[in-house]
């Protein structure tokens, strides 16, 4: 069984909502848990691991459950293959609100798994820029564009990847590469990765994200993959041909 822990917000919540049931129906084992706090920052990260605070939502392979927990207590729960964290959006392209909270989170982390599960690896995950128009209060510190905003987030993202030896879930990237994509071109009245301007759209936006950890953990390809996901309340069956393309993308992003 691969074990992994995302220490995040929403946008890890997005990226995790699928994760576990697209990986079983690819055959591999996984226990999924993201610690969530919405719009939580690294800095809040760190000043949570500092009081010990049972601060967050725990949420299991996609599920949402009552538990709340702390970072040292989630740490202790299991030996985890993949421990991933990540910026809040509103701050993803801003390099000063990253130091010094990574650098003391992940040296917190590994002082534990040094010692407890030396098999951990540390991961980023990139976050992505706002959807073009959207009314997030935050957009106006890129000057509402989207092309901004992902510029400076990547720069950073890839900065503190680099500096702290850390490999990098591309979310980010490949969202925008799909942005470019037909049938998810926004400016020529395509369909929005996103649901309301900055999270993920469901099933597609989380669908896209699902691929790209998938690809980043485990190393499967896309086409590999044969999961659909269930249809939420009240949502229509996902368009399979839409899948396929998302899939189609994911593979192609990269080359």
């Amino acid at each position: 069984m691969k074990k992994i822990l995302a220490i995040g917000n929403s946008f890890s919540d997005d990226a995790t909502r699928y994760l576990h049931q697209m990986a079983e129906a690819a055959g591999i084992e996984t226990k999924v848990v993201n610690l969530f706090i919405g719009g939580c920052p690294l800095e809040r990260h760190w000043q949570n691991i500092e009081t010990g605070e049972a601060a967050y939502q725990y949420r299991l392979n996609g599920k949402t459950t009552e538990r709340m927990i702390s970072i040292d207590e989630a740490l202790r729960e299991e030996q985890w293959d993949y421990i991933v964290t990540q910026q809040a959006s509103h701050d993803s392209g801003w390099m000063d609100t990253y130091e010094p909270f990574l650098g003391l989170i992940l040296d917190h982390i590994r002082q534990y798994t040094g010692q407890h599960m030396p098999q951990a690896e540390l991961l980023l995950h990139e976050t992505w820029a706002y959807e073009t128009g959207s009314t997030h209060s935050a957009f106006m510190r890129y000057h509402r564009s989207q092309e901004e905003m992902y510029d400076r987030l990547k720069k950073c993202y890839y900065a503190m990847a680099e500096k702290y030896h850390l490999r990098l879930i591309p979310s980010g990237d490949i969202i925008q590469e799909a942005r470019q994509q037909e049938p998810f071109r926004v400016s020529e009245g395509g369909i929005s990765l996103c649901r309301d301007g900055f999270h993920m759209n469901i099933p597609y936006g989380r669908y896209l994200l699902a691929c790209v950890w998938m690809k980043t953990l485990f190393s499967v390809r896309a086409s590999e993959l044969s999961y659909v996901p269930e249809p939420e309340e009240g949502e229509e069956p996902a368009d399979e041909a839409l899948l396929a393309r998302i899939r189609q993308i994911v593979d192609m992003a990269g080359r």
